[in-house]
């Protein structure tokens, strides 16, 4: 068992929260709660190991550091 780290945020135009993990390519989905969130990340991130298990490249996924808020005039 592998913990991952998901980036979340509110998307106030949809209504919904919106859920990436960086170092999984493609792991990216929404969900109306946080907990609809998880389950749907955690399925898409199963998917998504699969077929990078068939393609052989599951050795190596990038570790995921943090992340930073950077600030600049809009």
């Amino acid at each position: 068992m592998t913990t991952f780290t998901a980036y979340v945020e509110w998307d106030p135009e949809t209504k919904l929260y919106v859920g990436t993990v960086p170092s999984i390519r493609g792991a990216h989905t929404e969900g109306a709660t946080l907990d609809e969130l998880q389950a749907n990340l955690k399925e898409v991130m199963e998917l998504c190991l699969d077929v990078m298990k068939g393609r052989g490249e599951i050795d190596g996924l990038p570790e995921f550091v943090g992340v930073q808020q950077i600030r600049v005039a809009v």
